[in-house]
């Protein structure tokens, strides 16, 4: 989570005694699995789509397990009236090449430009026939913590100056305009709705959608997130709660520095990240190629500041123990955590808190890693694009670097996997979590593909 500045500006909005209440359910081990597992669908990825600093397809995993960092200073406007200078741009993004029509490309916010071509990637890397599906069993939806900012601001000033607003200017500011385009350029007429979390938001999305599937009412669900708030007023807004990393101004490759002693805030990025999500069955029938399982999410709330994680990490852990319940996953089968690891002094520390909570002596065996470092923090598109590195992690075995980890921290002692990519002993599960202003947090638990289905 993204979070504000003083301790004590925290304390004062918890409720009396919230400090009392910091222990939170323990994760099962094998032994303490109940009997029902199984009874719902399996649920599986078949296909990823990324759009970020870092590129799009191998390039953008490539990029990642090489500690390629995608920040640099800002070129969509003029920072230099701001304490921060730096951002992770999806630098020449040309969206015409992934809509049906032109004028749509005109007509819609630089977020949806984002989720269309992740959508469209995902498509591809699923090897989706559209006319072979049945379009009112397929879904979308697309979470984003600001949906069309860069409108939002362009219509005010047009506004402010007298000038005639855009015909457009509500349909592309929405939230939800994201996936109602998506569902229009695909043609997906079942569960289609946006997600606003906060930074929660891409993680909340791929869960609601994993909701959808496992009770029967899709067979499958494109979903993630997307966001596109590098704007001065977004941009700026963050600088003013002094969340935002300004020391790092002429080194921005060292800026994002997740769990590292010396990290002095977060770094906004950009971008969108989707899965497809399937029901086994479809997926088999269709000969589709799957990368694992999405067996398990939680969501749960700290319900203590709008901005501050619980200084205990109670709602995370709470959440973390919730998902690897629903996915029926014991904690010792866990290899790797994409962590949420803004850069940022609370979250680094209080999610590391959540982490050893609910695992326990396990704990130092996970690997973690916060590929922000190397992205960005790209608010509501978090959840889908580290969701899509958490199923790349399952595919291949190796588990990306935490760049610009140079001075440990002692509160943040965990093996972040600093600046080298390591190899798993196993990939029997991953998971990615995410938390997002106003408390929220959600999990997301990858489990290896157990099935008749052909395996990437």
């Amino acid at each position: 989570m993204l979070h504000s500045v003083l301790v004590a500006s925290a304390l004062s909005f918890a409720p009396e005694g919230a400090l009392l209440q910091s222990r939170a359910p323990r994760a099962p081990r094998a032994s303490a699995i109940h009997a029902a597992a199984g009874a719902k669908p399996k649920i599986v990825v078949t296909g990823i789509g990324v759009i970020s600093a870092l590129g799009s397809k191998e390039e953008f995993w490539q990029n990642l397990i090489t500690g390629k960092c995608g920040i640099g200073q800002v070129t969509r406007f003029d920072a230099s009236q701001f304490p921060t200078t730096i951002a992770a741009e999806c630098k020449d993004f040309d969206p015409k090449p992934y809509f049906a029509n032109a004028k749509t490309v005109k007509s819609v916010d630089r977020f949806t430009h984002f989720a269309v071509a992740a959508s469209k990637l995902c498509v591809e890397d699923a090897a989706l026939d559209l006319g072979k599906i049945d379009l009112a069993r397929f879904g979308v939806i697309v979470g984003s913590a600001f949906g069309g900012m860069e409108t939002f601001e362009e219509q005010t000033l047009n506004l402010a100056k007298g000038k005639k607003l855009s015909p457009f200017t509500i349909p592309a500011l929405l939230g939800n305009t994201a996936s109602g385009i998506v569902g229009i350029e695909l043609g997906a007429q079942g569960p289609n709705f946006g997600v606003a979390s906060a930074c929660a938001a891409g993680s909340h999305a791929i869960g609601e959608a994993l909701r959808f599937l496992q009770n029967g009412e899709a067979d499958m669900m494109l979903t993630g997130g997307a966001e596109a708030a590098i704007t001065p007023l977004s941009f700026g807004g963050f600088c003013a709660m002094k969340a935002m990393n300004s020391a790092y101004n002429d080194r921005p490759q060292e800026s994002s520095r997740p769990f590292d002693a010396d990290r002095a805030g977060f770094v906004m990025g950009e971008g969108a990240g989707v899965l497809m999500l399937e029901t086994e069955a479809h997926a088999i029938a269709r000969g589709a190629t799957i990368y694992c399982e999405l067996g398990g999410y939680a969501a749960t709330c700290d319900a203590h500041h709008i901005t501050t994680p619980h200084p205990e990490g109670r709602g995370l852990s709470t959440c973390l123990a919730k998902a690897l319940e629903d996915a029926s996953v014991p904690i010792e089968d866990v290899a790797y955590i994409n962590a949420h690891g803004t850069s940022t002094a609370y979250n680094d520390k209080f999610e590391t808190m959540a982490i050893k909570k609910v695992f326990g002596e396990f704990a130092s065996k996970l690997a973690i890693s916060s590929t922000k470092s190397m992205t960005g923090h790209t608010l509501g598109a978090a959840g889908g694009i580290e969701a899509a590195i958490a199923v790349k992690v399952m595919q291949t075995g190796i588990a990306p670097p935490t760049i610009n980890y140079v001075t440990p921290d002692p509160e943040c002692d965990l093996n972040y996997c600093p600046n080298k990519a390591q190899t798993l002993a196993h990939t029997k599960a991953a998971i990615s979590d995410n938390l997002g202003f106003g408390g929220h947090n959600a999990a997301l638990v990858f489990k290896a593909y157990e099935g008749k289905g052909t395996k990437k």
